[in-house]
């Protein structure tokens, strides 16, 4: 894999702080990132609140609508630890960017800079897989997502077709722009529908759920459930992933130095959101509760409304991140004009892009459970590349001994909990799929 070499170098006084680094050095970064461009010219720099609406637009998304599911899982409990994972993803998060100025002379570029210099080129290839792993397991959690959205939304109308047809179809909208153009940035407007969708949707949600608790009966809640605490773990750590895409975030910035308030009220403002979500669906729908929650609300305009505004975000969306993997591939598989004739470039790369397309649908098709693939997803890679590799990063660019004993401590509980989720998260996400292999067999 060939990352990126790091850029920018100037000279400083030894240890300098973040923010004298932040002041006098601002990375140059390749604008074609995971999930969203920030759209503004890296030598003027945007501003702290344009920082802070793209961490909203990347971080905030569907993953709101497993929360309440994630509680009936494992119980309460789920609360505490949503704030707790909050509270970790935000620490993450600044710890993260401190590691792009981690030698005072230099400014990393992005997430894979920071893993190779950590650990090596095998560093740099663990945090590729992962990263791979999330950049085709959500394009085709969006891709399942909006197959059974449109199934249900036209069962029993005169456009009425099963589910695995209703995948290929929304297979092939994704595949026109995804093959047709070489690359593609994501615009503001895309970023911004994405925030708007999800913000409506959890209002739609709270107002609907709400409404419909006179008439919902027989519901149970409980505190804890200890063997489905990993899963449900997993489910909540999935809401935080944006740890990728912070470096471009950041690069963007007129006054990097902003960067621990931007991340810090940007999750605030997706936890909100998220708590909006889950406490209300878990309260009227206790152990009814599904995944994603909107299923729970009665038919009527406000289902029809969540389900079209999801289905339109994660259709725009999965275009973008199949991009983001597919523009890799084809560097490490040398696809490029200096390699081929235009001729044999083209040909290649739409070969390889509509394998991904099909490889994506097939597995929407085989695997067509929200919930448990979201759980699935958050527990392989999220806890990784929000949790654990981060605190690993931080210590063996920074090392341990100037670090107070409380901030260690700190490091050791995000690295435990990511260690939790992806090791028993992944466990019980795997047994819960194969239970619903087994119940629909």
């Amino acid at each position: 894999m060939e990352l990126h070499k790091m850029k920018n170098e100037k000279s400083f006084s030894t240890e300098p702080s973040l923010d004298e680094i932040t002041d006098n050095v601002v990375g140059e970064v390749d604008h074609d990132i995971i999930g969203f461009s920030h759209g503004v010219d890296n030598s003027e720099g945007g501003s702290s609140f344009l920082a802070y609406f793209n961490v909203v637009c990347v971080v905030a998304g569907t993953g709101a609508l497993g929360l309440p599911f994630a509680l009936k899982q494992g119980g309460w409990i789920g609360l505490f630890i949503l704030g707790l994972s909050w509270c970790f993803s935000i620490y993450s998060g600044i710890i993260l960017i401190r590691c792009l100025y981690h030698n005072g002379r230099t400014r990393l570029s992005s997430y894979q800079e920071v893993a190779e210099s950590a650990f090596g080129p095998i560093g740099g290839w663990v945090s590729f897989f992962f990263t791979a792993v999330t950049l085709i397991g959500v394009p085709v959690l969006y891709i399942l997502l909006a197959g059974q959205n449109l199934h249900q939304v036209c069962k029993g109308t005169a456009g009425e077709l099963t589910f695995t047809i209703w995948v290929i179809i929304c297979a092939a909208i994704v595949a026109v722009p995804f093959v047709l153009f070489k690359s593609m940035k994501e615009v503001g407007f895309l970023s911004a529908f994405g925030m708007l969708a999800t913000v409506i949707v959890v209002f739609i949600v709270l107002v609907a759920a709400l409404k419909d608790k006179p008439y919902v009966t027989d519901v149970h809640h409980v505190s804890v459930i200890w063997d489905q605490f990993p899963i449900a773990l997993s489910s909540i750590v999935f809401s935080f992933g944006g740890n990728p895409v912070y470096a471009h975030v950041e690069a963007g910035m007129k006054h990097p130095q902003n960067w621990n308030k931007v991340v810090a009220a940007g999750l605030s403002t997706c936890v909100a959101l998220y708590f909006l979500t889950a406490i209300p669906g878990y309260y009227v729908y206790g152990d009814k509760t599904l995944s994603p929650i909107y299923d729970n609300i009665p038919e009527g305009a406000a289902k029809l409304a969540s389900t079209i505004i999801i289905t339109i975000h994660v259709l725009m969306a999965c275009p973008i991140l199949m991009t983001s993997f597919a523009l890799d591939l084809e560097k490490l598989c040398g696809i490029s004009s200096f390699n081929h004739s235009r001729v044999v470039e083209t040909l290649l790369r739409f070969t390889l892009r509509l394998v991904m397309v099909v490889v994506i649908a097939v597995i929407a098709i085989y695997v067509p459970f929200f919930g448990d693939f979201m759980s699935l997803l958050g527990a392989f890679s999220n806890c990784a590349l929000i949790l654990i590799f981060p605190v690993m990063f931080y210590l063996k660019l920074t090392g341990f001994r100037n670090k107070h004993w409380a901030e260690l401590i700190l490091c050791f509980f995000v690295v435990l909990l990511g260690i939790v989720g992806l090791i028993f998260g992944t466990i019980s996400a795997v047994k819960a799929l194969k239970s619903d292999f087994e119940n629909t067999a």
